[in-house]
């Protein structure tokens, strides 16, 4: 024969199209495409939003963020280099109304800002809720408040009356409608009041143990802001400088990175795991449409084709389907992503930049790959069919992919799933996750099949289940790769669900009925028996009581700490901050002791949390030393305490076992559940006007509401990997259809009836969707434990139903698919069986 190898590839390629041969193909690799662009291109132009809004987001071109007043050396610097210098200052507190109003209270982001504010971006301001709002350069003159437009419906007052701060009475003058540099908005629940600087002092609001953040932004050169830049990264590292943390436009304000952080891990959770199974659906597929060819292979040799344009043929035909299917998986990638602006609407800016070509690039390239490394193999041997086996069948069959070859597609996919994970950690767990899932599915499934030979006995057992038995074990490498297969695809699907109920679920875990929704700070020592008496008398019988105090780690065992003692990024910022520190003589209740022993009055010693002492790498018997308001504590560490984060209840990191610490600046703190009776917040604050009282009943519900939003997103994609998953079970349940479709035909042949048959058949399915099943619950829960402890931070607990559900949804699964890929095998007419077993 005298053809071109890429007219037989035109050829074969349009009627293998036509019979559906290629259908399966396509599908997994426009699935695994669509759900990894969808991520990348969302990524993407959230990224291109944030270095577009830069400036605004930090107010200036650099930052200079502390809960100190920023060091005077900065300010110096930055003027020295010719930039311009702003300084705001930021704190939560309570608005009230005054009592002609109402005396309506409102937990508020209070903002001191000062001339120049702000450096980048535009205020926009209005003087009447809805009405038409203008830039201005202008700040709150003194005795002047700007606030948010929620603020007044919460207070119940109007423009022009008078905003309660503290011990301060501002006029509200105007509407604040956009604050550049306030940052990601869902991070501010808070509505946002603004005063000059001068009229801080008045409010009396700045305690001992007040949680300030300081930021000082620098505008001008380029050249001048990343010589500050440079120089302000350096100083930050001196043991002098406490923190203090500069940002940059390289960095941006991290809180919006830091919210979706979860989500996006979760996402590319999600897409990995559909690229993942559509490997496996691929390989299987592939293998399938090689098995279906070997005899028109074999016709072309004895024709005089050669192999190499065999060969050719099919790697032009796979690489026009993978640049088809994986166009296809782009341009859904494309749209499903705007479904995930929708979806986080609030969340993120709906008016994000267009997104860059590199997902585009990215999509085609995993694509291929995945085609290429995983359905290419099993089909170039279709090129070194024997001539022989137009008269023999038996010669000429496909043997296993060759290791170099398929190691080396396996490697190249690995790295692109690792570059899409955007988290090594992720990638590893997932991509290393699987690979072993792969091989420990391998070795017991071929374990069981070796078990299942002699634990059925033909004498006793029913014969729909000796049958079905004599069919598993008499293709014992089909059934191995089948339970892998099976295994594989229930594995991804198990471990969503885990994630799912157990990951997302402690993520939103409901307080108990009795926990606090109200926290109080800044309560002055005199102040502390009239305030606990205004909580009895007004109802509140439990409630916790401690003092709170500010200190900064500053050595361990006698030697200084600093933050580049540290690897962990958690570690760092613990030791680069001020810890909230208490002392009580009586262990919390709520506190467990794990290791050491609490003893009251314990002079010199200190407890510290379980979850810092192993970040900051503590343990019993260590000094800490403390600079407390200028004054050093050196304590031993006598007990580490287990801390349920969740219980809203009043909590610390480090605790002093003893009543009073005298000589150290101290307010009060209180947790409690807030009584129904009307008015009781407005009458608390109105009796003790320094107190910051947090109603965590509607921070909650926002949070709850940013939740629901991103598992929705979640949720949403998920849908791509049952689908993968679903293909994978699809292709593992009819990987071995010609094969049962002769067993079946000799069967008949001999008398056996369609109902045995499908009793055997139902019993093979349902036996190997159990096993699979089972294997796939047990690695999901391992992969899900090493997932919640080393990416995501969750406390992983899972029930021991968990493999039980696993095997009997496998089961059903499987016998869903085989139903769907299987039906046509026991309707063929017993003489089409026959001529088909005959051939």
């Amino acid at each position: 024969m005298n053809i071109s190898f890429w007219r037989l590839g035109w050829r074969s390629l349009w009627r293998d199209l036509r019979s559906g041969e290629l259908r399966l193909l396509i599908v997994a690799v426009t699935l695994a495409v669509a759900a990894l662009t969808a991520v990348g291109f969302f990524a993407d132009r959230l990224k291109g939003g944030l270095q577009r809004d830069a400036r605004q987001l930090l107010g200036g071109d650099a930052v200079i963020s502390s809960d100190n007043a920023t060091p005077a050396a900065f300010a110096a610097k930055a003027r020295a280099l010719g930039l311009e210098v702003v300084e705001t200052l930021g704190f939560p507190t309570m608005g009230r109304a005054s009592d002609a109003k109402g005396a309506g209270t409102k937990l508020v982001a209070l903002k001191v800002v000062e001339p120049g504010y702000p450096l980048r971006g535009s205020l926009r301001v209005t003087s009447q809720p809805g009405g038409p709002d203008t830039v201005t350069r202008a700040i709150p003159a003194s005795g002047e408040a700007w606030v948010d437009a929620p603020l007044l419906d919460a207070l119940g007052v109007q423009m022009g009356d008078t905003l309660l701060l503290g011990d301060a009475s501002l006029r509200i003058a105007k509407i604040i409608v956009n604050e550049p540099d306030r940052g990601a908005g869902f991070m501010n629940f808070a509505p946002r009041v603004m005063i000059n600087r001068v009229d801080v002092e008045a409010t009396r609001l700045i305690q001992p143990a007040s949680r300030l953040t300081y930021r000082m932004a620098v505008a001008g050169d380029d050249a001048g802001v990343a010589s500050f830049v440079k120089w302000a990264l350096e100083e930050v590292k001196s043991p002098q400088v406490r923190g203090v943390r500069v940002e940059s436009l390289q960095g941006g304000r991290p809180e919006l990175g830091q919210t979706l952080d979860r989500a996006e891990k979760f996402l590319n959770l999600i897409a990995l795991l559909s690229a993942l199974l559509s490997a496996v659906a691929v390989a299987l597929a592939a293998r399938g449409f090689a098995a279906n060819h070997l005899d028109d292979c074999a016709m072309l040799r004895v024709l005089g084709l050669s192999q190499r344009t065999i060969a050719s043929s099919y790697a032009f035909e796979f690489t026009i389907i993978g640049l088809l299917a994986s166009g296809l998986g782009v341009a859904a990638g494309y749209a499903v992503h705007y479904v995930f602006v929708l979806l986080l609407a609030g969340l993120v800016d709906a008016a994000l930049p267009a997104a860059g070509i590199w997902p585009v690039i990215f999509g085609m390239g995993m694509g291929l790959t995945l085609l290429l490394a995983f359905g290419l193999p099993p089909v170039l041997q279709l090129a070194q069919v024997p001539p022989l086996r137009v008269i023999r069948r038996d010669v000429g069959n496909l043997k296993p992919a060759s290791l170099g070859v398929l190691g080396l597609g396996v490697a190249g996919f690995a790295t692109l799933l690792l570059a899409a994970s955007s988290d090594v950690k992720l990638g590893l767990i997932a991509v290393g996750g699987f690979a072993a899932a792969v091989v420990v599915f391998a070795a017991l499934s071929w374990l069981a099949v070796r078990v299942l030979r002699w634990s059925v006995s033909e004498s006793t057992a029913p014969r729909w289940l000796v049958l079905a038995t004599r069919q598993i074990s008499a293709r014992p490498a089909y059934a191995v790769v089948q339970v892998s297969a099976l295994a594989v695809g229930l594995l991804a699907l198990v471990l969503l669900v885990l994630l799912r109920t157990d990951l997302i679920s402690s993520w939103r875990k409901a307080t108990p009925p009795d926990a606090p929704n109200r926290f109080v700070i800044n309560v002055m020592p005199e102040q502390g028996d009239a305030f606990v008496k205004a909580l009895r008398d007004g109802g509140v019988s439990k409630f916790d009581w401690y003092p709170m105090i500010r200190g900064r780690l500053v050595a361990v065992n006698g030697k200084t700490v600093t933050p580049d003692d540290y690897v962990d990024d958690r570690a760092k910022r613990l030791v680069d901050r001020e810890f909230n520190l208490s002392h009580s003589a009586r262990q919390p209740a709520q506190n467990e002791v794990v290791a050491g022993r609490w003893t009251e009055e314990e002079q010199g010693a200190i407890s510290v949390e379980e979850g810092i002492a192993k970040t900051l790498n503590l343990k019993l018997g260590d000094t800490l030393s403390f600079d407390i308001g200028g004054v050093q504590t050196e304590s031993k560490i006598t007990s580490l305490r287990k801390v349920d984060w969740g219980s809203m209840r009043a909590n610390f990191f480090v605790m002093y076992p003893v009543n009073a610490l005298p000589d150290v600046p101290t307010t009060y703190m209180s947790a409690f559940k807030a009584p129904g009776t009307p008015g009781f917040d407005n009458a608390l604050v109105r009796s003790f006007p320094n107190i910051t009282n947090v109603d965590m009943t509607s921070t909650i519900t926002q949070i709850q509401r940013v939740l629901d939003q991103v598992i929705g997103a979640v949720e949403f994609l998920f849908g791509f990997t049952l689908a993968a998953g679903l293909v994978v079970l699809f292709a593992a349940v009819t990987a071995t259809r010609e094969e049962r479709a002769r067993e079946f035909a000799i069967m008949r042949a001999v008398g056996a009836q369609s109902s045995l048959l499908r009793q055997v058949q139902r019993a093979e399915l349902m036996g190997v969707g159990l096993l699979a099943g089972f294997l796939a619950s047990i690695v999901a829960t391992l992969v899900g434990w090493a997932l919640a402890k080393y990416v995501f931070d969750f406390e992983w607990t899972v029930s021991l139903w968990v493999p039980v559900f696993g095997a009997l949804s496998g089961a059903l699964l499987a016998l869903a698919a085989g139903w769907w890929g299987l039906r046509e095998v026991l309707r063929r007419p017993v003489v089409e069986t026959l001529r088909r077993a005959a051939q």
